[in-house]
């Protein structure tokens, strides 16, 4: 990432960003084409990821922001998750959906979320916002797709898209605002990647959709242990040899 984008106004950031999401949503696979299995298993992948980690993430853009004016845009946001129970209602999604988590299902995104997690920590506060404003508007598009796939399993239960379709307009409009605050008062490193961050959760999102097969096998301990127990034969093998 150069300069030359880092001195784009925010308007343009926006924009990028709003083509990044268009292009993932354009992408995904027709609800009507996938079983049942992988109907529920993006629905299962989606609730391990989003379940017990998007508090945890806009509470990160909390603490990372300086601005005078982003506190109060994010504390907004995070105070509806908290009082509104979200998690609670994405919980009752999935289990409504027969998609609740299985050990496989937070094992198949283990990698990509670690990253995540670990981008989080660095606490940069201009690629962070700009990470979670993609993510808001990811979701505010997604919920439609992620309600036709729980139809499709015979779902009555769409609170949580309901609601998320709607809030998230706002909660990404305001999180651009954040992201003029930050950029106006600490400008990003000239020689850092802006989107470094929208590019991991954008990877993340894509091992949602379509897992990798053999990521849930080499990370399952049960496999792990398999691989383990035959590398030594193999070894044990060639020593004879």
């Amino acid at each position: 990432m150069t300069a030359t984008c880092l001195a784009l106004p925010v308007e343009s950031i926006e924009d990028k960003t709003t083509a990044i999401i268009d292009e993932l949503i354009d992408s995904l696979p027709d609800p009507n084409q996938l079983t049942s299995e992988e109907r529920r298993g993006i629905i299962a992948r989606y609730t391990s990821v989003l379940e017990g980690n998007f508090i945890y993430w806009m509470t990160a853009a909390v603490i990372a922001t300086r601005a005078e004016q982003s506190r109060p845009i994010l504390l907004d946001n995070l105070y509806e998750e908290v009082h509104d129970c979200h998690p609670l209602m994405l919980r009752k999604f999935a289990i409504a959906a027969n998609a609740f988590p299985t050990d496989k299902d937070p094992w198949a995104v283990h990698d990509d979320l670690t990253r995540v997690r670990q981008f989080m920590g660095r606490l940069s506060p201009v690629r962070l916002v700009l990470m979670m404003g993609f993510f808001e508007g990811f979701i505010q598009k997604f919920m439609s797709y992620l309600a036709h796939l729980a139809a499709e399993q015979g779902s009555m239960e769409m609170e949580y898209t309901d609601v998320h379709g709607v809030c998230d307009i706002e909660h990404t409009e305001g999180l651009f605002k954040v992201l003029a605050a930050e950029i106006a008062l600490t400008p990003p490193e000239p020689d850092k990647d802006l989107f470094e961050g929208v590019t991991l959760l954008r990877t993340l999102i894509e091992q949602i959709i379509r897992p990798g097969s053999a990521v849930s096998d080499t990370h399952s301990p049960v496999r792990s242990e398999e691989q383990g127990q035959a590398s030594q034969e193999d070894r044990q093998r060639r020593t004879r040899i």
